[in-house]
């Protein structure tokens, strides 16, 4: 019955709006024909809410009748304007910084001040646009098996090299830097020309002389730090057996596993090679500035928003001023490489790796007729006198668990 009506006398429903019913109010308390009391009970609103519309109409007009911002004129928890100049100035100071960091910097070296929360501190940043929107990314499980060992300082070193760019004059700048596992501290980060072993030795030689010898060392499997090799030994990793430092290599196409140091690379970058420098020189300077400004004023967040130099102690293995030759156990026999390589055994020249050239291995019989060679404490192949071989049987490489669980899988799939 009602859309017939609207629809033969086109009689649509009649919308109130409160602007109107305002406009009418005021219109009829300004003809002065009842008081307040009796209008405010025809319009069905206070006597409170009737004097609040006329006072306001009486100052600002009709626009007074509008609808006004019901947010608070002020805020006792509201950050202080010098607060806020400081984080925008320190935002602009440390481009890369966020609001952890941002936070821990102010409590360290501005302790009166009060200190905003983190998210508010975001907040600031978002206001003065100085935060880019991130892509979001799917989250993943850590992969953390690979550091359970490294419980202080110089238990394990993490090395790589930063993929090269060329800096401004052309020359072709590769950086190698190096890292404590614990602290995180950037032992080294050097502008290199080239990846050769003999030049990486020489800045490992002044690291381990001013802060000593570590445990172990980790590297991908990529020249000098290793080779195709038996053990995967290369001559600068030869050296490292030899000072009493244990060799570790991340799986192929693992970086993660080497995360910690990977993660510090994407910062070195941030800061000094975007862009890079415009000349050789002056990109070693910003590395070397780099490191001052890494290990002493930047918070990390791993280490409780402190600095890694706060961690850090030097090794008290200091570097020897002999390199000592491997020792092996009585019940081993030894062997020297010759420099082609080969040991003789048995009447015959078994080669075994030319980076071991004039070095000891020693052979232990493991079962009937199979020898098992080492380089100190590194395993590097199978003798087998039953089937003699002009080189080394090489031990097969074991999977990682995830592998061989889908090996298994599609090994049950195709009935294989």
């Amino acid at each position: 019955m009602i859309g017939y009506a609207v629809k033969k006398w086109g009689m649509p429903w009649k919308a109130i709006s409160p602007m109107d019913e305002r406009m009418k109010f005021a219109a009829a308390f300004l003809e002065g024909d009842c008081g307040m009391a009796e209008l405010c009970r025809r319009f069905s609103i206070s006597r409170k809410t009737g004097y609040k519309w006329m006072h306001r109409y009486f100052v600002d007009g009709p626009e007074g009748l509008g609808e006004r911002s019901h947010r608070p004129q002020s805020n006792s928890r509201a950050v202080a304007d010098d607060v806020v100049e400081l984080i925008v100035a320190l935002r602009k100071r440390y481009r890369h910084w966020g609001p952890r960091k941002l936070r821990a910097w102010i409590e360290t070296h501005r302790s009166e001040i009060d200190l905003p929360a983190a998210s508010t501190i975001g907040d600031i940043l978002k206001r003065n646009a100085l935060v880019a929107p991130r892509r979001k990314r799917n989250g993943v499980v850590p992969y953390t098996q690979p550091f359970s060992g490294c419980e202080r300082p110089n238990d394990l070193w993490c090395v790589d090299f930063k993929g090269h760019f060329p800096v401004g004059d052309g020359v072709r700048c590769y950086p190698l830097t190096v890292t404590d596992g614990y602290s995180r501290l950037l032992l080294e980060c050097r502008a290199m020309l080239d990846t050769d072993g003999i030049s990486v030795q020489r800045v490992f030689e002044g690291a381990f002389r001013f802060y000593g010898l570590p445990l172990a060392i980790r590297s991908d499997n990529g020249p000098p730090f290793a080779s195709r090799a038996v053990g995967g030994l290369s001559e600068l990793s030869v050296w490292w057996i030899k000072l009493g430092i244990r060799v570790e290599r991340i799986d192929p196409g693992h970086p993660e596993q080497n995360g910690r140091h990977e993660r510090m690379h994407r910062t070195l970058k941030e800061e000094t090679a975007s862009p890079p420098q415009p000349s050789f020189s002056r990109q070693q300077r910003e590395f070397q500035r780099f490191r001052r400004y890494f290990n002493e004023e930047r918070p990390h967040e791993a280490l409780g928003q402190r600095a890694p130099a706060v961690f850090y102690k030097p090794s008290p293995r200091p570097y020897p001023k002999e390199v000592p030759t491997p020792e092996y156990p009585n019940h081993h026999e030894l062997r020297c490489v010759r420099p082609n390589g080969t040991i003789h055994w048995r009447g015959a020249s078994i080669f075994v790796a030319k980076c071991l050239a004039d070095e000891p291995v020693g052979l232990c019989e493991t079962t009937d007729g199979m020898w098992q060679v080492h380089f100190s404490n590194v395993p590097l192949g199978l003798i087998d006198e039953r089937r003699p071989t002009d080189k080394l049987i090489r031990p097969r490489t074991k999977k990682r668990p995830d592998e061989l669980a889908r090996h298994e899988a599609a090994s049950e799939r195709y009935g294989q």
